[in-house]
């Protein structure tokens, strides 16, 4: 279990967690509000993402799921836009955020303070660059684009491990979602089995009942329910662990408590009034279901070409069950007989490929593969590669902003919570006004790219009017603030003022008792 958990003995503290059954009772009922979503999710998954954890049923690992898949224009699309997010958004071995100086210090404090948050940046990029965060982010990544919706799980690692975060992508089948009074997907509830071994590895010392403990031991693999709930407390969130075994009354594991919740939920778009995001791939579905039948039927049509359909008459002699149609045999008649005739085909398909053609074009198209898939050509002009960054930015303006939100914010947050109460990073609040989160990613750099223009082209136009008009330039503070706009380190621009800060900014490293985030994780 990972050091940043927090056990504590079952508390009557809120009508939530003061009661496993009332805790059971509110995910049933999240549950069940969710269940209309459900068959739509398992058709997306079925024509865009056949691997992905299926919602009905009766699905075991590693069974075949393309049997119903003709078409793989979809699939491809979507591999392809997910991959495109983790370039874009958060690119593996890349600076994509960083800290910079709030609007509250002044211009001495943030040369001061400047090349700090520059180095604490750069400790929080290189955990999550050590970390399995590439890898589960990528499976989120395509859940996001297939259903909508996606969570993935945030943990601290066990000491002596490479990093100290730890990530995990958690199946929509698994997770519930509610969503709080500010809009966000905060209240989390997620359902999964595990051995008992597995339930004392993570929960050493947990009371379990003898019932579970007697069928372990007839049968070592049987699996037990557990219910696992992060919700909303003020502030802070409340954690709780519950044990549905179905043999004895629900019981508690664990409880705990987090700063910041450890699941990140976020959504493609919203609809108003809905809980969970809508995909590109909802979008498209009619098209794609409609592909992947027409493929079907021009490999039916292409099975009719190549054996035909025959008539024969039942002379007595001929036995339509024992003819094998394949080149170079033989059939015998009776004289006189009409013997094995073909029977003509009444219509072409020949239409069908232009339809196909087309569909497949939607389909490309509402997954954004035409516009953000790679460089077909391997020499680009300058313009050519700003067109391509304002075009990206003005496609995935709306998800990049909600997107940034749900997702790169909190991640951003509590990496800096865990890092700072294990004292591998300076006591410093991420509040927007002491320190800012800036966003670095390839796609923030293209919305970027405008205001930078925008700069450039009045410096030309100064320069054009003269020498006085020139004098009006502060070149130190323009280099200044160029150099933000690119996401150049701060130890790279000289201090315009080296002035000592008046208060401290940055403190020691809280100790792990007196940290806020004594966060429960569920491992």
């Amino acid at each position: 279990m990972p050091a940043s958990a927090t056990v504590k003995p079952p508390a009557r503290r809120s009508k939530e967690l003061s009661e496993p059954e009332a805790l059971l009772e509110r995910y049933r009922a999240a549950r069940e509000r969710r269940r209309v979503w459900e068959s739509h999710w398992q058709e997306c998954y079925d024509h865009a993402l056949p691997n992905g954890r299926p919602f009905r049923s009766g699905g075991t690992p590693g069974e075949r799921r393309v049997d119903r898949l003709f078409d793989g224009t979809a699939p491809d699309a979507v591999e392809q836009l997910a991959a495109s997010l983790l370039s874009e958004l958060t690119p593996p071995w890349s600076r994509w955020f960083g800290f910079q100086p709030g609007p509250t210090l002044t211009g001495s404090e943030r040369d001061r303070v400047a090349p700090l948050l520059d180095r604490a940046a750069g400790i929080v990029q290189a955990h999550f660059d050590r970390s399995n965060f590439a890898v589960e982010i990528h499976q989120a990544f395509l859940d996001l684009v297939t259903v909508g919706t996606a969570s993935l799980l945030m943990e601290e690692a066990a000491p002596g491990a490479p990093s100290s975060l730890r990530f995990t992508a958690v199946p929509l089948a698994e997770a519930v979602l509610e969503e709080g009074p500010d809009g966000r997907l905060d209240a989390t509830f997620r359902r999964s089995e595990a051995t008992l071994a597995q339930i004392l590895q993570r929960f050493p010392g947990a009371d379990l009942p003898d019932e579970l403990r007697k069928q372990a031991a007839e049968d070592p693999d049987s699996r037990f329910p557990l219910v696992e709930a992060v919700l909303p407390d003020g502030a802070a969130y409340r954690w709780g662990v519950v044990l549905d075994s179905g043999l004895a009354e629900p019981s508690w594991l664990a409880q705990g408590r987090f700063a910041q919740s450890p699941f990140v939920n976020f959504r493609w778009l919203k609809a108003p009034g809905e809980t969970y995001g809508r995909s590109p791939v909802m979008k498209a579905l009619p098209d794609i279901k409609t592909a992947n039948k027409v493929v079907e039927l021009v490999l039916k049509n292409a099975s009719i070409a190549v054996t035909g359909i025959w008539q024969a008459d039942d002379d007595g002699v001929l036995n339509p069950t024992t003819i094998r149609l394949v080149p170079g045999t033989i059939i015998p008649k009776a004289v006189g007989s009409a013997g094995l005739t073909p029977l003509a085909n009444p219509g072409r398909f020949d239409v069908s490929q232009l339809v196909l053609d087309d569909l497949r074009v939607r389909i490309r198209h509402a997954l954004l593969v035409d516009r953000l898939g790679p460089v077909e050509s391997a020499r680009m002009t300058a313009t050519e590669v700003l067109e391509r960054s304002v075009e990206m930015a003005r496609l995935l303006g709306a998800t990049y902003g909600r997107l940034q939100a749900e997702l790169m914010t909190p991640l951003v947050l509590r990496a800096v919570s865990i890092l700072r109460r294990r004292g591998e990073i300076p006591d410093i609040t991420v509040d927007g006004r002491l320190v800012e989160l800036q966003h670095r990613s390839p796609l923030a750099q293209a919305q970027a790219q405008r205001d930078v223009q925008a700069a450039l082209r009045w410096l030309d136009s100064v320069k054009a009017l003269g020498p006085e008009a020139e004098a009006t330039v502060d070149a130190a503070a323009t280099a200044h603030w160029l150099g933000e706009a690119f996401g150049v380190p701060a130890k790279l621009m000289r201090a315009e003022v080296a002035a000592p800060v008046a208060a401290p900014l940055v403190t020691p490293p809280a100790s792990p008792a007196a940290a806020a985030d004594a966060g429960a994780s569920n491992g």
